[in-house]
Parts: C-alpha cells; sequence; structure tokens
C-alpha cells in the first residue's frame, strides 16, 4: 500500500466492546506518554537527546508511563460516559457498568510494570474502578473540564525533578484539556452509537 492511502485510510469504525477497548487503550496511552515525552524533552532543551539515552532516566520514564496510563484511562473512560450518556437517557447506569468492566479490561491486557510493584498495581486499579463508578453520581462534564482533578498528580508524575518544573503546571493542564477535545472529536467521528449501545447493553446480566 502506498505511503498516501496509509495516511488517509479512514480508520475503523467504533461499534462494539472490543473496538472501544482497543480505542480507550490507544488514546489513554497516548494522551498520558505523549505528555510525558514532549515535557521532558521541552525542560531538557538542547540537552533533551542525550538526557533520553541515559539509563537511569530512561528508566523514569518508563515509570512515569505506567504509573500515569491509569489516569488516561480515567480521563477517556469518562469522557466515553458523557458522549454515551447523551444517548442512552435512563440506561445510563446500565452502560456505565458496562464500560467500567471494559476499561479495566484494558487495565488487565497488561502484566504488571515492574518499576510499579504488584501491591501499587492493583491499588491502581482499584482506584480506577473506584473514579469511573463516582462518574455515574453526577451529571456529564464538559470535555475540557474532565481532567482537572487528576492533572496535579499527572504533572507530579513527570520525570523530571520538581525544583527543575517551574511553573509549568497550568501548560500541562491545558495539554491534557486540549487532547481530551480531540480524542473525543476522533470518538464522534468514528462511533456508531446505536449499535455500541446495543453491544454494552448486551454484555450486561440478565
Amino acid at each position: 500500500m502506498k505511503l498516501l492511502e496509509k495516511l488517509f485510510r479512514p480508520r475503523p469504525p467504533i461499534r462494539d466492546r472490543e473496538a472501544l477497548a482497543d480505542f480507550i487503550d490507544a488514546q489513554s496511552a497516548f494522551i498520558v506518554q505523549k505528555g510525558i515525552y514532549e515535557y521532558s524533552r521541552a525542560r531538557a532543551g538542547h540537552y533533551a537527546k542525550v538526557l533520553f539515552a541515559e539509563e537511569g532516566f530512561a528508566q523514569s520514564v518508563e515509570h512515569a508511563r505506567w504509573q500515569a496510563f491509569p489516569l488516561g484511562l480515567s480521563m477517556v473512560g469518562e469522557m466515553i460516559d458523557g458522549v454515551v450518556a447523551s444517548q442512552a437517557g435512563i440506561q445510563r447506569r446500565e452502560i456505565l457498568d458496562q464500560l467500567i468492566m471494559v476499561v479495566l479490561s484494558v487495565f488487565d491486557r497488561y502484566p504488571i510494570p515492574p518499576s510499579i510493584g504488584e501491591e501499587a498495581w492493583l491499588e491502581a486499579r482499584r482506584d480506577l474502578a473506584h473514579r469511573l463508578d463516582l462518574v455515574g453520581g453526577h451529571a456529564p462534564k464538559r470535555v475540557m473540564d474532565i481532567p482537572d482533578p487528576l492533572a496535579e498528580t499527572y504533572f507530579g508524575m513527570m520525570p523530571i525533578h520538581e525544583k527543575l518544573r517551574g511553573r509549568d503546571f497550568a501548560t500541562t493542564r491545558n495539554y491534557l484539556r486540549v487532547s481530551l477535545c480531540n480524542i473525543h472529536d476522533e470518538l464522534l467521528a468514528r462511533m456508531d452509537g446505536e449499535a455500541l449501545e446495543r453491544s454494552l447493553i448486551a454484555g450486561a446480566p440478565a
């Protein structure tokens, strides 16, 4: 296939749980990892290439990206709930419960990261499930507001010493907001709402 055909080939529609899980996986990893890499490069400046070549820093980045992955899952999961809730009406709680299962299935795709450890990884899973469960207790937020409760925690995970971070929190929060809005737009472009809702409801216990 020619390069231009690959670049402009339409991405597959999101009609079922499997496609939704793949979307959640890719977008959750993207939003947290891109922020970590770009922020680290910006802070390192001309020394970025040297810094990323150091084993110790590479290990710090590896730790940060796995530590932040559950935050990405939480943000993307809540955003999807808001989209589906606008169509689901009174079935919102039923669909949210199934969405939580899909998000957790993405978390469970990966073995315990050695840099995190079993206890912390399982605790991160519990926290993720709890955060998504709380989503059903309030009206859906604006997409740009979803990252706000997690932005400071995410910023604290950056593999840059806190004394060197400066006043960059607002920039990082805005990055999360813009990125999640872009992910939201892609979801709307690719999602078959009725088919996805049927797929989620079909997975609910009778």
